[in-house]
């Protein structure tokens, strides 16, 4: 059986409390369904010692930085000063010296404005990242070299994973699992914690309106009978009949529920489904093409290359290596 993957979360002085017990949480309900767990996570301090939450009471921890040695993923949830709100973290003392004690291997996340203690080590130089709207053009500002991505809930570079605030901790959390785990895993712990299983690190941080008031009908009811007949050709008119709404009024509603237009969320929604497929079945590609709505292998490719960068038969075949990957 394959082995469980082993994170560390750094707790540091006048941590986040919500954040801190994100990656448990979402984690463990990734386990098997014999119960065994899929992720070992455990939580450590620079020291060893108790650390002050932003909440006004004390954690015990079990670890110190020795911990950071011995995992696959470091995970720096963010710290706030009680009474501070939003603002910039500064990198502790001792901080350095437990970053060193990281493998080059290790996957290392941040949460929130974790990422400027990310940048201040220079782990950010020359990537992109992303950090609380609020905060991403000082971010940009004190560290130039870094591309920051405003609009994200979080940017994945390989090794090193950012995230924007508070849900956007558990939307990358999701993310890691589905990476390591695959789809069908990362849906399973998400209806575990009672959340939407996907929300692409795309997704724009900030909606003006994400939730329709109400006296007014939304596009919920035809967006979910979207997504049970995407192997059939969708129009907007016929999305907006199923809404009961006028072809303008549903696609004004629609951004204003989702960030974006009927088509692209279509698109997204097609290609995530035919992800699922190449990761769990053996469809061949026009099989797939066919149950996602995109009619042809040539389309269905055209779209996976323009999101992913790779074929479907690369896709799968990359996706599946990592899957059997055993974690050191």
């Amino acid at each position: 059986m394959t082995l469980s993957r082993k994170i560390a979360v750094l707790a540091l002085e006048d941590v986040i409390a919500f954040e801190l017990g994100v990656p448990h949480r979402v984690f463990a309900a990734a386990g098997r369904d014999d119960s065994t767990p899929r992720y070992e996570v455990r939580v450590c301090s620079l020291d060893g010692g108790p650390v002050r939450s932003a909440s006004g009471f004390s954690i015990q921890v079990d670890h110190g930085p020795e911990l950071l040695e011995e995992v696959d993923t470091v995970i720096v949830p963010t710290t706030e000063r009680p009474g501070s709100g939003c603002e910039v973290p500064r990198a502790p003392e001792g901080l350095r010296d437990a970053f060193a004690r990281i493998g080059e291997r290790t996957r290392i996340v941040s949460f929130c404005t974790a990422a400027f203690l990310l940048a201040e080590l220079g782990l950010l130089e020359g990537q992109t990242a992303t950090t609380h709207w609020v905060m991403t053009d000082e971010l940009q500002r004190r560290f130039p070299d870094l591309k920051v991505d405003p609009d994200v809930l979080f940017v994945d570079e390989g090794r090193i994973l950012t995230s924007a605030g508070a849900g956007a901790a558990v939307d990358l959390c999701l993310h890691m699992v589905r990476l390591d785990w695959g789809s069908e895993v990362a849906n399973a712990a998400a209806r575990r914690c009672v959340l939407p299983p996907w929300r692409e690190g795309g997704q724009a941080q900030f909606i003006d309106r994400p939730v329709p008031g109400d006296d007014r009908a939304g596009t919920a009811e035809a967006r979910a009978w979207a997504l049970e007949h995407l192997d059939r050709p969708l129009s907007i008119d016929e999305l907006s009949r199923r809404a009961r709404m006028s072809r303008r009024t549903f696609t004004r509603r629609f951004r204003e529920e989702t960030g974006m237009s009927p088509a692209r969320w279509l698109a997204q929604q097609r290609v995530e489904h035919a992800k699922r497929l190449l990761e769990s079945s053996d469809l061949s590609v026009d099989q797939i093409a066919g149950k996602t709505g995109f009619g042809t292998a040539v389309s269905l490719r055209q779209h996976l290359r323009a999101t992913l960068g790779v074929s479907p038969s690369v896709y799968r075949k990359t996706f599946r290596q990592n899957r059997v990957t055993t974690p050191s």
